[in-house]
């Protein structure tokens, strides 16, 4: 397995940009703790849908002191939002006020008992839907997380890590046939 540095030294060079910022989102100094910025990390990887990414950004976590129960809630986060944002973005895209009066029935325990707090783990979904598009979450998840305290320097700073994230997975797909020479 690639380590996170290995794979950011391996983007293309059409992914100079990508490679730059994804040093500089994971760096320590911002607003957000680590817990927060490796969650964010973590669960934008697994969003992205890059199997080798996210194992060299939950092996960098890991590294940086992070505990199981961050881990795993960044996982719990980025499989609930993989089902809540398809079923909330349907029931807004389609307009119809009859299917938002059906009830979802959908089991979302780990959104009110996470492992680690209800702030961050809603931090971790919002990010999971911004990546996903899903603008009733967004909405829902920003409000939940402002009122738990976070300001919106620090949503800010999670979607900013998690669209570097996400531009990582899809510059390493370009693969090096893409490569100009």
């Amino acid at each position: 397995m690639r380590s996170l540095d290995q794979l950011r030294d391996a983007l293309p060079e059409a992914a100079k940009d990508t490679k730059l910022n994804l040093q500089a989102v994971l760096q320590a100094g911002g607003t957000l703790t680590p817990a927060q910025r490796w969650g964010v990390a973590i669960a934008s990887a697994i969003a992205a849908r890059n199997p080798e990414l996210r194992d060299a950004v939950i092996a960098a976590a890991k590294a940086e002191g992070s505990e199981a129960a961050l881990v795993e809630d960044a996982m719990a986060a980025a499989s609930l939002m993989a089902m809540n944002n398809v079923f909330y973005r349907f029931r807004h895209m389609a307009g119809k006020p009859s299917y938002s009066d059906k009830p979802a029935r959908l089991r979302m325990n780990r959104l009110v008992k996470p492992a680690t707090n209800k702030t961050d783990f809603e931090l971790f979904s919002l990010v999971v839907s911004a990546i996903n598009g899903c603008e009733t979450c967004i909405q829902a998840h920003e409000k939940v997380v402002i009122e738990g305290g976070l300001t919106e320097d620090q949503v800010f700073e999670a979607v900013r890590i998690a669209s570097v994230i996400h531009a990582a997975a899809v510059s390493l797909e370009m693969g090096v046939e893409s490569q100009p020479g």
